[in-house]
């Protein structure tokens, strides 16, 4: 049960900066190469976790097959649903409003929904991987949690602006990232306390999933937020973050 809790509290810990980004993109006009340089930041942050944490681990628990079979079959569920969700009007949903503007619920009837399913299809991979890092010696990986809440504050914030940006109010602003934080604290426990039960390779191939997701997601959503104003300094501040990651994961 105590598992159960701490993995629920590091999910919680890790949406939060969702919710933190949000609060801070809505009520203050942040510079767009600075919400841009944190996105590039948080992009090389995930690539390195997802590199040494996820896929890595998948490949140490049940060979090469699972773990590229897991990554390619969540980038193709992730790009299929993001596809989806794009045609519903969430395309933009991590642009700002400076480029790339989010259509208002006038101009694109049901797009606050997709919106909102845009914000969990994006999390939820995160999260999980938090409560699976759990089942590996009985702790939490610190470098999976610094690298979604460091990804997670651009995020939040970035996307907020633009809901602003549509005319979106308060209430659905803060109401679409409190559910997200809340259900990154679920995806967290459910990552524990389901997969827990499986096999290593089944283990293996859902944290693969999970990892395959996650790289399409950053593919698709942040890194282009972040090149439209860090353009020739996207590739050094990615690095930059993908090496701090890095070392995290090596100290």
């Amino acid at each position: 049960m105590a598992d159960v809790v701490l993995a629920g509290l590091w999910g919680g810990v890790a949406g939060s900066a969702l919710l933190l980004g949000a609060v801070v993109g809505y009520g203050v006009r942040v510079p767009q190469w600075l919400v841009a340089s944190v996105m590039a930041f948080g992009a090389g942050v995930l690539i390195s976790a997802v590199s040494f944490e996820l896929v890595g681990e998948a490949y140490d628990q049940a060979g090469l097959g699972p773990a590229v079979a897991g990554t390619a079959c969540g980038a193709a569920a992730f790009t299929a649903g993001n596809a989806w969700l794009a045609y519903r009007g969430a395309r933009n949903r991590k642009r700002s409003g400076h480029v790339g503007t989010q259509p208002s619920e006038a101009q694109r009837e049901g797009s606050g929904l997709a919106l909102a399913l845009g914000a969990l299809l994006d999390g939820v991979p995160e999260s999980a991987v938090i409560g699976v890092s759990l089942l590996e010696g009985g702790a939490v990986s610190a470098v999976t949690v610094a690298a979604v809440f460091i990804s997670n504050v651009p995020e939040g914030l970035s996307s907020s602006a633009g809901m602003r940006a549509a005319g979106r109010g308060t209430a659905y602003v803060f109401g679409v990232w409190g559910a997200i934080a809340a259900a990154s604290t679920v995806s967290a426990v459910l990552g524990y306390a389901v997969v827990g039960g499986f096999p290593d390779a089944v283990v293996a191939g859902v944290t693969a999933v999970a990892a395959g997701a996650i790289l399409a997601m950053i593919a698709d959503t942040m890194i282009p937020e972040a090149f439209e104003q860090t353009h020739l300094a996207i590739g050094l501040i990615l690095v930059c973050g993908f090496l701090v990651s890095f070392a995290l994961s090596h100290a």
